[in-house]
């Protein structure tokens, strides 16, 4: 595959020693970075990102996110779970193959799950049962969820609900209003920020609500190779996102709770650390079974 252009990573926080930063959401088995995957992760470490949860939205993106992250232990781990997109395929006998995956120690979550009703590319019954499906294995497995919702608030809520009062797990891409944050807070979730925040057409309205998220429950991603931050100087020509860019939202997150870059970068990488029991960067995973 051809290389993609790249441009020039975010600048970091200090040019001696940024600071360092966890992306919890990248997608990196997608095939964009088939030709230079490893480039990728040299900019990350460049760019003060020293950690990475790889998305598993499919059983075969999981088994490709769990293999990442065996290839790069320490700095890669994966999630491991069916996208509502995809729910017709967690079949009853594919849920044990979904077990097994989910068991590895090198899986930090059990998802991307949830329920998609804006476009409904699965039945909204199918998506509901794999949600359910996936948050009992999460709770068998003593993981955190990896959660997606799109046009079904209440739905979501309704089984976060029915599976119990608090739960832990993220917010995954967070891109909700006031009243949605504060059910997921009152839920006990985690909130993932992504470079949304700096799309001022669609974005703006995330601005105000960064205060109201405690220190330690924001955390940020990229979500590559979607969202690129749109007010990203210069853009690549790929108009590819990649975790190289995570201190660029992370500063907008900062400026928007007005609170130093370092501040920010500390409470969301020990608030991904607690939730997803990741080691400090550099050393292994404390397996327990």
């Amino acid at each position: 595959m051809q290389n993609h252009s790249t441009g020039s990573p975010a600048p970091a926080p200090s040019a001696t020693r940024p600071a360092q930063l966890i992306d919890i959401g990248i997608n990196l088995a997608h095939d964009s970075y088939d030709g230079d995957r490893d480039a990728v992760l040299a900019r990350a470490r460049a760019a003060g990102v020293v950690q990475m949860l790889v998305t598993g939205a499919t059983l075969s993106g999981s088994a490709s996110a769990l293999a990442l992250a065996r290839q790069h232990p320490g700095t890669l781990f994966a999630t491991a779970g069916v996208h509502p997109h995809h729910a017709s395929e967690l079949t009853p006998a594919r849920l044990d193959e979904l077990a097994e995956l989910a068991r590895a120690p090198e899986v930090a979550a059990v998802g991307e799950c949830g329920l998609d009703y804006f476009r409904d590319f699965s039945p909204r019954e199918a998506q509901r049962q794999a949600f359910h499906r996936q948050l009992e294995l999460a709770a068998l497995l003593g993981k955190p969820a990896f959660l997606h919702q799109r046009d079904a608030h209440a739905d979501f809520v309704a089984i976060l609900r029915e599976h119990g009062a608090r739960h832990a797990g993220v917010a995954h891409c967070f891109t909700g209003g006031e009243a949605e944050l504060e059910v997921y807070l009152e839920l006990g979730l985690s909130i993932g920020i992504t470079g949304w925040i700096c799309d001022e057409r669609r974005g703006a309205h995330l601005v105000p609500l960064m205060r109201r998220i405690p220190s330690g429950k924001l955390l940020l991603e990229t979500d590559g190779p979607y969202l690129l931050p749109r007010d990203l100087a210069p853009r690549p020509a790929s108009r590819r996102n990649e975790p190289a860019y995570l201190p660029h939202i992370a500063a907008v997150v900062a400026r928007a709770r007005g609170e130093p870059l370092e501040a920010l970068a500390h409470s969301s990488t020990a608030g991904a650390r607690e939730l997803f029991r990741l080691p400090r960067a550099g050393s292994a995973r404390e397996i327990t079974l």
